[in-house]
């Protein structure tokens, strides 16, 4: 073929519809924005935003955020910008503004201890910190608020920002989260547009989200769970509900408030979900449009799972599993099946684009038998682009991977336990640091907490370990103290070398900011 032909042929495949390759999450937005104008993207209990004047307002804050790197006689690119955040659509505009300067955002919780906002401060060292509300009680230098930065004229360079835009790469970072991990040092996992985008394409490709998406959002924003709410819902131009804080300590409102916002979405925490079922809800007020319910970051007890799938048996339910260094989730399973109170889920396959395979802990080969523990591993696009001034770490964690040596290609070793089922479902066993020696057996701690959490009686409960006294440790929360009744349900099911030594009840099991149970403050506390 000829030159003229070759160019003749591609003159006509540009002239057809193509899909243009998105390198930019802003893209998801500025299509929603031209599309759908007055839908509303954004919205909490006080204010909702369409997409519009998302757009409008997220354009003028990036504005005012170049503009005061040139007062300072700087520029600002892929640099750090830390959001003191709020349950608000405030904190999400934000977001959006940090992204058209062409930095990237880092969402604070103003609430948190003051060391630790000290320690992530001095690891982060952001050019600038903005705050979501009004007031905070965090004192900083040069904090500016979202008010300020719209103050005055609303002009805009739309020339800038296509030079900035011209300039972006999908490998560009996106956000960064601090997560504390097992040790509670805080440590900055930097994600980037490109894996935030593979993400949703995969998730728009695999689930049953309704035509007009409405997600109901339950994690804080500094949790990456919520980024799942916030991209899923741009890329579809769909509706985040923000719901407040206070429906989940006091959850009869909850489900009104899901109806009144028609939310047919919901990515929550285990947790989230365990407090509709512990306190039986669905008693005084059904859900009317959830469609789509996804769950993550703990295993769901089986018994709860079911209390919400009598509720809504034409309901998709959907187990992901991840950490936030391989951006949100690798695998996922639709619950297809009945499960026994007794038995665990399974975190399924990966996403498409992404592996998971298991290593042998002793020898590092790749484990393909049933059966068998090994260290889960993930490596694809999905993979965090490390840990923010933190190469120590970094190196840690992103490897080589060991099953070739003829290029570089970094994985991610998660520290969790896995094997493969019978089915070829992979199964999540625990944390490599859950698995204890104790009376000369190994024991994994997830294996004693799956047959507490099956107790009818149990609203929840956790094994912890006392080195020291070679001692297992069950916390739990029930309506009342029931040691006696615990040990009886053990009896049927574990051999007595995995029965705890020590049982202690709560009312309210302590939980971490992002709705986990805080095992790291009941061992500093109880042991």
């Amino acid at each position: 073929m000829n030159g003229k032909n070759l160019s003749s042929r591609m003159r006509k495949r540009k002239t057809g519809k193509e899909k243009k390759m998105v390198i930019n999450v802003l893209e998801w937005l500025e299509e929603a924005a031209k599309r759908h104008p007055d839908h509303t993207a954004f919205a909490d209990a006080n204010r909702e935003i369409n997409y519009a004047d998302l757009q409008r307002q997220a354009k003028i804050i990036g504005c005012r955020i170049v503009e005061l790197a040139k007062k300072r006689g700087e520029i600002w690119k892929n640099q750090p910008i830390a959001v003191l955040i709020d349950r608000n659509v405030e904190s999400l505009i934000l977001f959006m503004g940090i992204l058209y300067s062409g930095n990237f955002y880092v969402p604070l919780d103003d609430t948190m201890p003051p060391k630790r906002i000290a320690l992530i401060l001095d690891t982060l060292g952001p050019v600038l910190i903005i705050n979501s509300k009004e007031q905070t009680k965090l004192q900083a230098d040069d904090m500016l608020s979202y008010t300020e930065l719209l103050e005055g004229e609303e002009s805009c360079s739309e020339a800038l920002l296509a030079d900035i835009r011209a300039k972006s790469l999908d490998t560009d970072p996106l956000y960064a989260i601090f997560t504390s991990g097992s040790t509670g040092t805080p440590k900055g996992v930097v994600v980037n547009h490109r894996s935030m985008i593979d993400l949703v394409e995969q998730f728009a490709g695999t689930f049953d989200f309704p035509r007009e998406a409405v997600f109901g959002n339950q994690a804080p924003f500094d949790f990456d769970v919520s980024a799942k709410d916030i991209y899923n819902s741009l890329y579809g131009a769909g509706t985040v509900q923000i719901v407040p804080k206070q429906y989940f300590v006091l959850p009869l409102q909850l489900i009104p408030y899901l109806n009144e916002r028609r939310v047919n979405v919901i990515i929550w925490a285990v947790s989230a979900l365990r407090i509709v079922s512990n306190f039986k809800v669905f008693e005084n007020c059904m859900p009317k449009h959830l469609s789509l319910i996804m769950f993550s970051g703990e295993v769901m007890p089986v018994k709860d799972l079911r209390y919400w799938q009598t509720a809504l048996p034409g309901a998709q339910f959907v187990n992901l599993y991840g950490p936030t260094e391989i951006t949100c989730n690798c695998s996922y399973y639709v619950i297809d099946r009945e499960f026994a109170d007794t038995e665990t889920l399974p975190i399924g396959k990966a996403f498409r684009n992404t592996e998971m395979f298991l290593l042998d802990q002793e020898t590092g080969r790749r484990i393909s038998e049933q059966g068998k523990t090994g260290e889960i591993c993930v490596r694809g696009t999905c993979l965090a682009m490390g840990y923010y001034h933190n190469p120590e770490k970094t190196a840690e964690a992103f490897v080589q991977n060991p099953l070739q040596n003829a290029y570089p290609e970094m994985i991610y070793k998660t520290g969790d336990l896995g094997y493969y089922a019978e089915t070829g479902e992979m199964m999540f066993v625990g944390r490599k640091d859950f698995q204890i020696k104790h009376m000369g057996h190994r024991i994994e701690l997830g294996e004693i907490e799956t047959v507490v959490n099956a107790l009818p009686f149990i609203d929840v409960g956790c094994c912890i370990y006392d080195e020291a006294g070679e001692k297992i440790v069950l916390c739990y929360q029930a309506a009342e103290a029931c040691d006696k009744r615990i040990v009886q349900g053990l009896s049927e099911m574990l051999p007595k070398f995995m029965w705890p030594n020590r049982y202690l009840f709560f009312e309210q099991m302590p939980l971490n900011k992002n709705g986990k149970i805080d095992r790291t403050l009941l061992k500093e506390t109880y042991i």
